[in-house]
């Protein structure tokens, strides 16, 4: 939410401040024109002796002046009344202006930020088989923060059948991290387009478990043996229990590819 500049509600207050001073001086103005109406009509009577034509004109003359020069005082007021809300509302006009360029920029950064972590995301995630609770395999995007850093590496996957034809080592300088060392030119791993450097971080494994029916528990079954694919992270694996979770995928009854997550650097 973007908060509301201190100046947008002064100007307003402003300027309904000086429309209520140019209303009482419209007021004012009216009941100065009836009053001297009246005095007009009303002066003989209330004058106890006899007054001279000279006398009546005289007076009437002077008080016409000075109601006059009121009336031009209080106009001039108005007129620079009027000038003030003018210059109010032109002041108003430019703060609302300014607020709705911070807020379009605030929107552009936030637009431009949220594009960025979305990019970021998608260099850095994929979509793999995740292996749910009725056993089923559902394709998910999942996160790999990047192992490698210089932010000039990406995620990748490739699937490729048994033997995959490569040599994977341990990195020295990043303890528990899986290499490609080497592709063997005629190889599944290279047909599939992994290449020397690559960083393995997730394969598919395979595990045989003994799965019981409620039916047979209830008989006294021992239950039938069931394999099961899923995805398996190796990072921070030893390599020989990465490349057994490799080998596992023989198992498989359907006898699909291998899934291979990988690091890639551009």
């Amino acid at each position: 939410m973007t908060e509301k500049s201190p100046y947008s509600t002064a100007p307003q207050a402003a300027a309904s401040l000086l429309s209520w001073r140019l209303l009482l001086l419209v007021v004012t103005l009216s009941l100065l024109s009836s009053s001297k109406e009246t005095a007009a009509f009303t002066l003989p009577a209330l004058c106890p002796h006899p007054i001279s034509h000279h006398q009546s004109s005289t007076t009437l003359h002077s008080s016409d002046n000075r109601s006059t020069d009121d009336t031009n005082k209080l106009l001039e007021k108005a007129r620079q009344l009027r000038q003030e809300v003018s210059a109010i509302e032109t002041f108003k006009l430019e703060v609302q202006k300014q607020n709705d360029a911070k807020v379009q920029a605030q929107r552009e950064a936030e637009r431009e930020e949220q594009i960025q972590k979305d990019e970021l995301r998608l260099r850095y995630s994929a979509e793999v088989p995740i292996l749910k609770d009725m056993g089923e395999e559902v394709m998910e995007r999942v996160d790999f923060p990047p192992r490698l850093k210089g932010g000039a590496s990406r995620i990748i996957t490739v699937q490729a059948p048994l033997p995959l034809g490569l040599v994977l080592g341990e990195d020295e300088a990043l303890p528990g991290l899986t290499s490609v060392d080497e592709v063997a030119e005629d190889g599944n791993g290279a047909a599939a387009g992994i290449k020397q450097g690559d960083i393995v971080r997730a394969i598919t494994a395979c595990q045989t478990t003994m799965e019981t029916p409620t039916w047979q528990l209830l008989a006294g079954g021992i239950g039938q043996p069931k394999t099961k694919r899923f995805m398996y992270s190796v990072d921070g694996r030893p390599l020989e229990e990465v490349l057994n979770a490799i080998g596992s995928n023989r198992m498989d009854a359907q006898e699909r590819d291998v899934w291979l997550v990988l690091e890639r650097i551009d």
